[in-house]
């Protein structure tokens, strides 16, 4: 038997494999979600996903100084709010004491190289559980938007360096970049949530952050799962308004938006491997299903080929270690 060309060459061994091999995971492909409580010494796992924590600010800050020791140089901040500061207006959402804005101060005093960036939505404040101002049944549009941008520029002045607006409102980045200029903020940039869909992987952050909504869903602001062409339509106008950065959201079950999105844009594309996905895996690991580390890896790179730029991933700590 005669071949011309035989493909399996090339992979022969691993070292032909890993100098061949067209994607490589580094530690500065990942974003690393962080989920900060009131107290001290607080590091509770979230239940719905095990081996991750929600945790008090100064073991934040003890988190950070790891993250940074192991590469890994973005991290993604989340704030569980008291209910009893809750309400319909997003008033603690613009504390300037709240505890969103001292943790921003707290990790860049610990880790100023650290590049922080930070949620930009109601639910984590919201008495409804939604990402915006309730009226009737109504979660109102612009409105919100008015209270997402004060939330921006507040982020900003404690020391952001992105903000992260995962809402999904109608003309957020246009009225956040307008915001941050007026305020003298110009080095503060915008990581869009450009491409959110309403998805069924969402349930252990909402675990983690106790912000489901109280009512209804939230399919009249996110994304219809059945649609690409409206993805790209989103993230155009995301860029055209200002963005610097677009996210895709979920990342698995929409990597073919990840792609289309990437051929879209001149801008950095980020991807958010979610609650559910990182849910998935461990429970399918626990039962022996799978292994772990090697499902972790094939998924963040399968992200990454289908054009990701940057990851936010809850395997990044993960993720460095095996590939190191």
């Amino acid at each position: 038997m005669y071949l011309q060309r035989r493909n399996r060459i090339l992979r022969q061994s691993p070292a032909i494999r890993s100098l061949v091999a067209e994607t490589i995971l580094t530690p500065n492909d990942f974003i690393v979600p962080l989920f900060i409580s009131e107290g001290e010494n607080v590091k509770d796992e979230i239940a719905s996903m095990p081996g991750y924590y929600r945790m008090s600010l100064d073991n934040t800050v003890k988190e950070v100084k790891e993250l940074w020791s192991m590469g890994l140089k973005s991290v993604l901040l989340f704030i569980k709010c008291k209910d009893e500061l809750k309400d319909n207006k997003g008033t603690e959402a613009l504390n300037p004491k709240g505890l969103m804005q001292r943790s921003i101060r707290a990790v860049k005093e610990a880790c100023p190289d650290m590049l922080v960036m930070t949620d930009v939505a109601l639910d984590p404040f919201s008495s409804y559980g939604h990402d915006g101002i309730v009226e009737g049944s109504e979660i109102v549009n612009d409105a919100t938007v008015e209270v997402l941008a004060q939330m921006s520029v507040s982020h900003a002045q404690a020391g952001a360096d992105f903000v992260a607006p995962s809402d999904m409102m109608d003309g957020r980045i246009a009225a956040i970049r307008e915001a941050l200029e007026e305020n003298d903020l110009h080095k503060t940039g915008i990581m869009s949530y450009s491409a959110k869909y309403a998805s069924s992987f969402y349930g252990p952050f909402r675990d983690a952050l106790d912000s489901a909504p109280g009512f209804g869903d939230k399919k009249t602001y996110q994304m219809d799962y059945s649609n690409r062409i409206e993805a790209v339509k989103e993230t155009l106008m995301d860029v055209e308004e200002g963005a610097d950065i677009v996210m895709v959201k979920p990342a698995l079950a929409y990597l073919d938006i990840i792609r289309e999105v990437k051929n879209a844009v001149s801008v950095p594309v980020s991807a958010y491997n979610i609650s559910g996905e990182y849910a998935m895996i461990k429970a399918a690991a626990k039962m022996g299903w799978i292994d772990e580390n090697k499902a972790i890896l094939e998924t963040l790179t399968a992200i990454k080929r289908a054009g990701a730029d940057l990851i936010a991933t809850y395997f990044a700590k993960d993720a460095v270690k095996l590939i190191s």
